[in-house]
């Protein structure tokens, strides 16, 4: 009894000190002291922006020009965007306590050093600013701050300016359904369903028809801590989701997300397309993009992303313009790393949305999605900054059977996906244990033969600085559960973020090649290929200067995975980088039916009833 107390006692000691991946800085506005802030206006100091009004023709993204003027300038002066524009004192929740005014209840929603393009700011005191803003339901003033980060003093605030409809639906974001052939479209509105009906208007089998959606929301006392209960707070409006039914193969629907207002008249958004998802085991060229780990970054240089976030512009860039060539993309975690600072989910969806609107984008639960203490996460880690899920689950939909439970499984062509969830454990005997074994042995793979397996964190083998350190070469209680289905069922490719670099194993079972080929596979694996893809974007993760005999290929450098499925036969595995969108690492495999079930080591049965 004390032997099973004392293992029980060391399992517990490993989960609470597991060293995490280094985040690589801080998210960047929370260098913002909001709780420091004072007031210090001054006269002479202004902030004008201009337009005043935004969208007018529809857009929702638009630039401002900022003119500003300090009589005490200094180097680390800063300009703030707040949204809503009244961020003084009076908009304070009850249970935030004021010292004075103006207290700052939020952080702004991105924010750039004031002699960012006036380098003789300082000297002059007159600057100007071209800042990139989105629709995000409410209007926005600029703020002019001295003091720094650290100790800000409000020193002028601007007129206020707004887009035309702030209301607008905006950002629709596709996603596979529960079915092959069903697509869900989410998208954010300001409209509660107290004052519009919420509806996808698309084409049907050669009529306009349209879809009801349901509505999300969800408040402060929906988060589990700060910042995102606190300085981190924006409201998040209302996130619609319809379900579009009974699509025909491959054939391309157009549709329009909008609201019916209570007096018959409709808003519409711009008019999107996608191609609906190919019959289950169609034999035609499938081709997948898979990444870890974005985040977002500013086209206009604000909030320091650029030493935190340098790829993500680079990747999206790509995806974008090779949008022609993709049928489904996967991101496997860390979407946007708002890290408990809810303004930069719209800033997320506003980035990916030329990709998301026309090609299913899926996603997987993270450490900075899901991980708070004392909330059923695997780890007890602070990452989400206090969102513990609630984000993730809501602004994305995933065909999982409980979204808290962010396990699912997708099919798309020849392709089954496994999707893990790593912030909930995965050991066996667990629920989602079952799920993953289920997931596995439920394809057919005469109709699907290309059997993937998704994940954040690493469970299978990554040459990574922190896991080496840890000794694992993993997540530590990684593959000890998982290696024996991944053998029994013939998981082609493992993929995973987490690490924030590129890394290919050989065809590996319990650490030991089973195949010494690197780039040509014909017949079967006989063991999986291990990849690490968490290069989409955030700040990159070193290597451990040992080598190891399992893998293939490193690179320190941001980019992305893309399988080509041609037929039930060949497959093409790219690895591209997101500074050119060239290919960088690949390798092909060729294969009969015969070959996915042929028994190899530890795939079949030990005893027959011939033995």
């Amino acid at each position: 009894m004390r032997k099973l107390r004392f293992f029980f006692l060391a399992i517990a000691a490993v989960l609470s000190t597991l060293q995490e991946v280094r985040s690589h800085g801080d998210q960047p506005l929370s260098k913002i002291a909001v709780h420091k802030a004072v007031s210090a206006l001054h006269a002479h100091a202004f902030v004008k922006a201009s337009p005043t009004i935004l969208g007018l023709k529809g857009q929702y993204s638009e630039w401002v020009t900022l003119d500003f003027s300090s009589p005490n300038p200094s180097i680390d002066d800063w300009i703030g965007v707040f949204s809503p524009a009244n961020f003084s004192v009076s908009t304070c929740p009850p249970e935030t306590p004021s010292t004075s005014a103006p207290f700052l209840c939020s952080a702004p929603i991105k924010y750039q050093y004031a002699n960012y393009t006036s380098p003789r700011y300082k000297d002059t005191g007159k600057g100007f600013l071209n800042l990139q803003l989105i629709n995000q339901r409410s209007d926005f003033s600029f703020a002019l701050f001295s003091g720094g980060l650290s100790n800000p003093k409000l020193v002028a605030v601007s007129n206020k300016i707004a887009f035309k409809n702030p209301k607008a639906p905006v950002y629709p974001r596709l996603a596979q359904g529960k079915l092959w052939n069903e697509m869900t479209v989410t998208w954010t509105s300001g409209y509660d369903i107290t004052e519009a009906t919420p509806f996808v208007e698309w084409d049907s089998k050669g009529e306009l028809v349209r879809s009801p959606a349901g509505t999300l929301s969800f408040n402060r006392n929906s988060l589990c801590g700060a910042p995102a209960r606190t300085v981190g707070w924006r409201d998040p409006g209302f996130i619609h989701t319809a379900f579009l039914k009974e699509l025909w193969p491959n054939t391309v629907y157009t549709y329009k997300v909008g609201h019916r207002l209570s007096n018959g008249s409709s808003i519409l958004s711009q008019e999107y397309q996608f191609r609906a998802s190919p019959y289950p085991g169609q034999n035609s060229v499938q081709r997948v993009v898979i990444f870890g780990d974005m985040g977002k970054d500013e086209a206009d240089g604000s909030n320091e992303y650029n030493n935190f976030q340098r790829g993500s512009l680079n990747t999206t860039k790509q995806l974008i313009q090779d949008l022609k060539n993709i049928d489904i993309v996967f991101h496997i975690g860390d979407i946007c790393y708002a890290n408990g600072y809810i303004s930069q989910w719209d800033q997320f969806t506003a980035q990916v949305e030329p990709i998301a609107s026309a090609v299913p984008y899926m996603i997987a639960s993270g450490n900075h999605e899901r991980d708070w203490p004392g909330t059923g996460s695997f780890y007890r880690t602070t990452d989400s900054g206090g969102e513990c899920g609630v984000l993730a689950q809501t602004m994305f939909y995933v065909p999982a059977e409980n979204r808290a439970k962010f396990w699912y499984s997708t099919d798309y062509g020849m392709f089954r996906f496994c999707i893990a969830d790593t912030e909930h454990d995965w050991r066996e005997g667990t629920e989602q244990y079952k799920f993953i074994e289920n997931c596995l042995a439920s394809v057919d793979r005469q109709k699907q033969p290309w059997l993937i397996f998704l994940a954040h964190r690493v469970l299978g083998y990554s040459s990574a600085s922190f896991y080496v350190a840890e000794g694992s070469f993993e997540e530590p209680m990684g593959r000890e559960s998982l290696q024996k289905l991944w053998q029994k069922y013939k998981v082609d490719i493992a993929v995973y973020g987490h690490v924030h670099n590129y890394e290919r194993t050989c065809p590996i079972y319990q650490n030991i090649c089973i195949n010494k080929e690197k780039h040509y596979y014909k017949g079967s694996l006989n063991g999986t290929i291990h990849v690490v893809a968490g290069g989409g974007g955030a700040s990159l993760a070193t290597f451990a200067p040992v080598q190891t005999k399992w893998s293939i290929v490193k690179d320190y450098d941001y980019g992305f995975v893309k399988l080509t499925a041609f037929d039930s036969s060949n497959l093409l595995f790219e690895y591209k980088k997101s500074r050119d969108g060239k290919v960088y690492d690949s390798f092909r495999i060729s294969r009969d039916y015969r070959d996915i079930i042929a028994c190899a080591v530890d795939s079949c049965p030990s005893t027959t009833l011939a033995s």
